[in-house]
């Protein structure tokens, strides 16, 4: 996926345009020059398949990638044999893993975002949660 560099300004205009989490800076842009919206399902309605990661009544295809920033580090995860690996560890929640990184609560909905497979954007899972409900 090819990047552009927008100065502080545009950047603030393209988040103060987003109407929610859902909609990304590429949505609005996309919007303000006439392109048709190209919205892709917030969680894929297909049956699980084995090695998925259903929590919370939330599927995670298996391949979903992960990522949070803690403490300027990036840490990175990714669904694999029905759940969330991040360094070879497994973790039944996304809250789990949370935790594990600052060993301090934390809610995990909001701490991580997700990539589903074949998805350019990232998303917090938060807002598939309320989607899936």
């Amino acid at each position: 996926m090819r990047t552009i560099e927008v100065d502080f300004d545009v950047f603030k205009a393209l988040t103060m345009r987003r109407t929610s989490e859902d909609v990304t800076e590429n949505d609005v842009l996309r919007q303000m020059l006439g392109f048709s919206s190209k919205k892709e399902p917030t969680v894929p309605a297909a049956r699980p398949e084995v090695g998925d990661w259903i929590t919370k009544g939330v599927r995670f295809p298996a391949g979903t990638e992960f990522r949070a920033k803690y403490k300027e580090q990036t840490w990175l995860g990714r669904v694999e044999g029905g759940a969330l690996v991040i360094n070879g560890k497994r973790y039944d929640t996304p809250s789990a893993a949370a935790v594990a990184i600052t060993d301090n609560p934390v809610n995990g909905w909001t701490f991580w975002e997700c990539r589903l497979p074949g998805q350019a954007g990232w998303k917090i899972i938060k807002a598939l949660r309320k989607s899936a409900a």
